[in-house]
């Protein structure tokens, strides 16, 4: 049997190398646009700050050690057509020529692209220019030759999400001036206001400027610099504002990348990604997709999209099992994320106030700030949480912390998340065994003394015991 993946990150080589776990006289072929198989693109902004030395260190595996599993890596390949029929793919190699591959079993896990917002130039405007997207080795690259070469002293960054914000940290770093411009009133806004108001706190400590409800609207080249007008939305009375930079840079998202299996056929659900049913299969025979160009189980909301790697890996060795007539289910995610802005650590997991609303629930939130661990040893700080459960039945529904970096924030999101996996109550909390001692923690862990707030003023009976 011939197992054929279209896309080398993560979703694809994770489908490829647990077909090969299960079986190896199964050939499978991975196919991808450019050379880099099985990169981290989360690493990229540590390559960026120089805390990762060599670009060639962000592969999770060489190329040579996913071959040496019996996998044929296809390089500068890229997939035109998926003839359904037939069982083939059609593809450019790296010479230019067409070619027909065919395959058993076929695994779409082409990703997402970056979705850039309606700025005025950015359509003329490119990496020559010092205009830069960022999704990509090669856009790294092409950010990295902008650093050197043009050795620009300031940076404007459009898009203040987790890539926005760890670039932010990666260019201060370099020691360049980094202005951060986000049309949400706030930095991070899949996080409560309370939360997200600590990292802007932290991204303004170390230099850097923070202007939020502000909406870049032109780009434009001015000699060697470049000019961002924006428009700030955040008095009563909106100003336009002018912004200098050697650099652009805008992440401001993510949309699937889906064209390949639309035209094959394939259905599209959430924010167009290719719908799947909990096996990765997507309704066309022997096809199956994974990673950011498919929809995501949310375990708690059902469907959705929810573009992470941890997600990506999941669904790929799920589609690799099944690939090879397995029965396997993806759990399905909880949006669990975790960022570092310089020494502050926020995550999150499970769903907020609004999200559970909208889902027919009746949510309840309470905050509470805590030491990481027992104040009498040195070093203790404040983490502080946001707890959500449902005020009908108790049952946990979410959770939010910030804290240092030395303070475990995102063990102890896991922790959370392991929970919300369980479908435990609030007050169930309290009940689990955690570990402590006083240099790393507290008799009562801080999502516990959050538990214990919350059990306080909820509505809901408490868990009967």
């Amino acid at each position: 049997m011939h197992l054929l993946a279209i896309g080398g990150s993560d979703a694809g080589i994770a489908a490829a190398l647990r077909a090969r776990e299960l079986d190896d006289t199964v050939e499978v072929t991975v196919m991808l646009a450019d050379e880099f198989p099985n990169f981290s693109v989360c690493g990229i902004p540590y390559l960026v700050s120089g805390e990762v030395a060599d670009w060639r260190d962000l592969a999770h595996r060489r190329r040579e050690e996913i071959e040496a599993l019996g996998i044929d890596v296809a390089t500068a390949t890229t997939a035109l057509a998926i003839d359904v029929a037939a069982h083939r793919v059609r593809s450019t190699g790296p010479d230019g020529a067409e070619r027909s591959t065919p395959y058993d079993r076929l695994v779409v896990a082409t990703g997402a692209t970056p979705v850039l917002p309606p700025i005025i130039g950015l359509d003329r405007l490119g990496a020559a220019d010092g205009v830069h997207a960022l999704h990509t080795m090669g856009d790294t690259f092409e950010v990295l030759a902008t650093l050197s070469e043009r050795r620009p002293e300031r940076v404007v960054v459009v898009g203040a999400g987790y890539v926005g914000l760890e670039m932010a940290e990666a260019l201060t770093r370099r020691g360049l001036a980094v202005c951060l411009v986000e049309a949400q009133p706030q930095v991070l806004s899949t996080l409560d206001p309370e939360i997200a108001e600590v990292v802007a706190a932290t991204l303004v400590e170390h230099g850097v400027e923070v202007r939020t409800a502000t909406t870049v609207r032109e780009i434009e080249r001015d000699g060697d610099e470049l000019v961002v007008r924006a428009r700030d939305h955040g008095a009563r009375t909106p100003t336009d504002v002018e912004m200098r930079a050697g650099l652009v840079l805008v992440v401001t998202g993510v949309a699937p990348d889906t064209a390949l299996a639309r035209a094959a056929g394939a259905a599209v659900g959430a924010r167009g990604a290719i719908r799947v049913d909990r096996r990765m299969a997507t309704g066309l025979p022997d096809v199956y997709a994974a990673g950011d160009c498919v929809v995501t189980h949310h375990a708690l909301l059902g469907e959705g999209y929810l573009p992470l790697g941890t997600t990506a890996h999941k669904q790929g060795r799920v589609a690799g099992e099944n690939a090879l007539g397995g029965d396997r289910r993806f759990a399905g995610s909880l949006g669990t994320q975790v960022v570092r802005v310089f020494e502050s650590v926020a995550a999150r997991t499970g769903i907020r106030d609004h999200e559970a609303r909208d889902a027919g629930l009746d949510p309840r939130t309470i905050g509470v700030s805590a030491d990481d661990h027992k104040a009498y040893y040195p070093g203790a700080t404040r983490v502080e949480v946001r707890l959500t459960g449902d005020d009908a039945t108790g049952r946990l529904l979410g959770a939010q912390l910030v804290g240092t970096v030395a303070s475990a924030v995102h063990k102890r999101v896991d922790t959370a998340a392991a929970a919300l996996f369980s479908g435990l109550a609030v007050d169930e909390l309290s009940d689990l065994d955690l570990a402590y001692t006083p240099p790393l923690g507290s008799p009562w862990d801080v999502l516990q003394v959050a538990a214990q707030r919350w059990r306080a003023e909820a509505s809901a009976p408490p868990v009967a015991r």
